[in-house]
């Protein structure tokens, strides 16, 4: 009812917008070497991480004026060991977009001084430690790993929404390594390898229907195709000690997340998205990925309105890109809340009572923990009683 309203005097208040057409989509992406330099910034990006965007600031701050042919969001999938960062970085050079690295375990342990929770873990009771991908990679019958694969979901969304607040705030487009529409591929691997339990993929899968649906699909996906031969070659060739000695990563496993990439993430998202798939074995070059992008023409389905494809970002006024534009740069805590389904029925993803006032005791006295970021004077920050705000982007996981 809120949303309702808010829409409502949005469209009271401003006045009416450019048609669809003009405002939906940009055709073709173009690279700096394509434009000859740099693109000319012709309007001031938003601080949209320091700044609220609510619908008082729409009023005077504009959305459709900052978007430009490079207004996209790519992301770049395929499987491990794969090549993904180093092509998603020099895409986004080239493009001149931001590059996303692949979510980790590091951005829920690594707090905003530096310090590592992970160093918790002797205080913690078992059920509260942490646990990754090196952890997972040395024991994935572990209990935990159905709670460390919610927790990247977790992750990846929160990163999925932080790239579309960027693209709306700024116009600048951006490169992710990974995204929260593949992520279902690990929990079905790990589920059909016995790692998690039937009961932990229902709760999974509900968080995913319950936020997946808030956020707008990306324009173009990059699959990066590796036999399962090669991923193991490359898995060996980067010689990272927990991948190669792992016991996680055998044949089969392999194999059975190439199918689930395949067989359902690139047959839905080809519905929604561009698609462009590479065999990238022996790797490749991304000037000739640039290229076949740049060939990309992406208001090529906004004649039909039933097209399915390009569909999530067709907004028919000003005000309704505004109202995207709130939805993910101001409201990201509202999203987030979406995680919180009750679900009491699988007991790897349940504390008792102890262990929780346990975790919370030592949690919460770590250092930098005790109070918000910017609040911590044992830490180093200063000026607390002039101090009326923070960040409010911080500390939303």
């Amino acid at each position: 009812m809120t949303a309702v309203l808010r829409l409502g005097f949005m469209r009271l208040c401003q006045r009416p917008a450019t048609t669809a057409g003009a405002v939906n989509q940009q055709r073709f992406i173009s690279g700096k070497t394509m434009r000859g330099g740099p693109r000319v910034v012709t309007h001031k990006p938003f601080p949209y991480k320091e700044k609220n965007y609510n619908v008082f600031t729409s009023m005077i701050d504009k959305t459709t004026p900052r978007l430009n042919d490079n207004s996209k969001l790519i992301c770049v999938e395929g499987p491990i060991a794969a090549g993904k960062s180093k092509l998603a970085k020099e895409l986004a050079d080239e493009l001149e977009m931001l590059y996303v690295p692949e979510a980790n375990m590091d951005m829920y342990y690594i707090n905003s001084y530096g310090y590592d929770m992970r160093l918790l873990d002797p205080q913690m009771p078992e059920s509260c430690r942490s646990f990754d991908v090196p952890k997972f990679c040395k024991d994935p019958n572990h209990f935990l790993a159905a709670s460390f694969q919610i927790k990247m979901y977790m992750l990846r969304y929160s990163q999925y929404v932080d790239a579309l607040a960027h693209i709306l705030s700024t116009g600048q487009g951006v490169v992710l390594d990974r995204c929260c529409y593949s992520d279902f591929v690990f929990m079905e691997t790990m589920h059909k390898h016995g790692y998690v339990s039937k009961g932990a993929r229902s709760v999974y899968h509900d968080l995913r229907q319950n936020t997946i649906y808030e956020v707008l699909r990306p324009h173009l996906v990059i699959y990066l195709d590796v036999p399962v031969q090669g991923v193991k070659d490359k898995i060996k060739a980067r010689n990272i000690d927990y991948e190669v000695n792992s016991k996680v990563f055998t044949d089969d496993y392999l194999r059975t997340m190439e199918n689930f990439y395949k067989q359902h993430f690139l047959k839905d998202i080809s519905i929604h998205a561009e698609l462009l798939i590479y065999d990238w074995t022996a790797g490749g070059e991304t000037e000739v990925v640039v290229e076949d992008i740049e060939r990309i023409d992406f208001d090529a389905f906004e004649e039909d309105p039933m097209e399915k494809k390009m569909m999530d970002w067709r907004f028919p006024n000003e005000v309704e890109w505004c109202e995207a534009r709130i939805k993910f740069a101001g409201q990201k805590p509202d999203l987030m809340n979406y995680f919180n389904i009750p679900r009491f029925d699988v007991p790897e993803l349940l504390r008792d009572a102890d262990s929780s006032k346990i975790y919370r005791d030592v949690w919460y006295n770590a250092p930098g923990m005790k109070y918000r970021p910017g609040y911590n004077e044992d830490m180093g920050d200063t000026g607390l009683l002039t101090k009326t705000k923070t960040p409010y982007r911080d500390n939303i996981l």
